[in-house]
């Protein structure tokens, strides 16, 4: 078996998402003085490859403590994307059919190649590439939840659209940055959209985080800052895991992602015997 690592170092430089604070990671005891070495680390949850829960973006959504390890580790596919959307661009459901077969229920992984404008890559840009990277459309949310994907990740700060998310309203300059570069406004580019609330069933039409709040409460949750070696995987199937901490009333944690490759029939998880790569 092949297991290749699809996440990012964690460290005092690990860039939180924008408006969020940063981490703190510092020895509380050391070996000279207390004959062990312990360190404290305060971080937000969206901080560095992370998976964000269902009740990160839905009343009464599952925590993470919550999500079965058969939606955790599953049979996907990553894809590459990065030669059809730049910045500022919308994924659709067609720049991944194009490349891969997607199958009813996968984990999807998608590569927009702005994992190299991340801390410490080569091309580190910050702002490019938490406030200008391509996100996912409404028709990719919508079809996401026909497929019923258990899961997907990004390699940039957010599953949505960055001017579809309160980015708008912090960075009103790049937000006419953006209304300048596509030719048209916010609204009229990214749209809008209605669904029920599936617990009260209200009504509700928004302009903002389709990815997060119409998708989640189907289940459909996703992994931002999706990093490590995903390069070198691209247009491959894989079983997939993501391994966040079990924590009970936690609306997101970061986690380790790996795509595991040559899986023999005593290795594939409990449920997956039958699955062909």
């Amino acid at each position: 078996m092949r297991i290749v690592d699809l996440t990012h170092p964690w460290g005092i430089h690990t860039p939180g998402w924008v408006g969020y604070p940063g981490g703190k990671m510092y020895y509380t005891q050391n070996l000279q003085t207390n004959q062990i070495v312990s360190q404290r680390i305060e971080s937000s949850l969206h901080s560095g490859t992370h998976l964000d829960g269902p009740m990160h973006g839905t009343d009464g959504g599952l925590d993470m403590a919550s999500l079965p390890l058969t939606k955790l580790i599953h049979p996907g596919v990553i894809v590459d994307v990065s030669d059809v959307v730049s910045d500022w661009d919308l994924i659709e459901p067609e720049h991944i059919t194009a490349k891969v077969e997607v199958r009813k229920g996968d984990i999807l992984i998608i590569h927009t190649g702005f994992i190299d404008y991340y801390q410490g890559r080569e091309k580190q840009d910050l702002v490019r590439y938490f406030t200008m990277h391509p996100g996912g459309s409404l028709r990719l949310a919508k079809w996401m939840a026909e497929m019923e994907i258990a899961w997907w990740g990004i390699d940039a700060g957010s599953g949505d659209h960055p001017m579809n998310t309160t980015i708008r309203n912090m960075r009103p300059d790049l937000l006419k940055k953006f209304e300048e570069h596509v030719g048209m406004g916010y609204k009229e580019f990214l749209g809008e959209y209605t669904y029920t609330h599936h617990m009260s069933g209200r009504e509700i039409t928004s302009d903002i985080f389709p990815m997060h709040h119409l998708a989640f409460q189907d289940g459909c949750i996703h992994a931002e800052n999706v990093g490590g070696d995903l390069k070198t995987v691209l247009n491959q199937r894989a079983i997939i895991g993501a391994f966040p901490w079990k924590i009970e009333g936690g609306e997101a944690c970061p986690c380790r992602i790996m795509a595991f490759f040559d899986c023999g029939a005593d290795e594939v998880i409990d449920g997956l015997a039958g699955w062909k790569g």
